[in-house]
């Protein structure tokens, strides 16, 4: 049977608005240069399986926590994601660019002013999401 897997992935901030308190960056990096990213359980996500991820969040959740925190259960939401596109090499080709990865850009609206003085201040540098998954043994060859 195989093994249910659970994950953290992490994707660096680009930018932030101070007026709007957006900020934005890769949610997930799945490929750099043509070659496939290993997250930290030592797994690689595939295109569809991040599509179906990133749209799975949109349709059900769309809010943003912070480390995973939780209280009864929920996460504790300090905002949410306002913009998200998987930016596959299919899609990166019709825009007319090639950012040398693939993976899941979003925009967060932060509501909450402590969490967006650590992200202002460089503590919070990174987006981090969390999944579960099955985790299938790769085909050589």
């Amino acid at each position: 049977m195989p093994e249910q897997s659970a994950a953290h992935v992490h994707g660096t901030i680009l930018k932030a608005d101070d007026d709007q308190h957006l900020v934005w960056g890769w949610a997930s990096v799945i490929e750099e240069n043509g070659q496939a990213v290993v997250d930290s359980q030592g797994d690689v996500i595939g295109v569809q399986d991040l599509m179906d991820a990133a749209h799975g969040f949109m349709i059900d959740t769309r809010k943003g926590g912070i480390m995973h925190a939780t209280r009864d259960g929920s996460a504790i939401k300090i905002g949410e994601v306002v913009e998200s596109m998987v930016l596959t090499k299919d899609r990166q080709e019709a825009l007319g660019i090639d950012l040398g990865k693939v993976g899941w850009l979003i925009t967060m609206k932060v509501h909450d002013d402590a969490v967006w003085k650590a992200i202002k201040g460089g503590e919070l540098r990174a987006f981090s999401i969390g999944g579960r998954g099955v985790r299938v043994p790769m085909q050589e060859g």
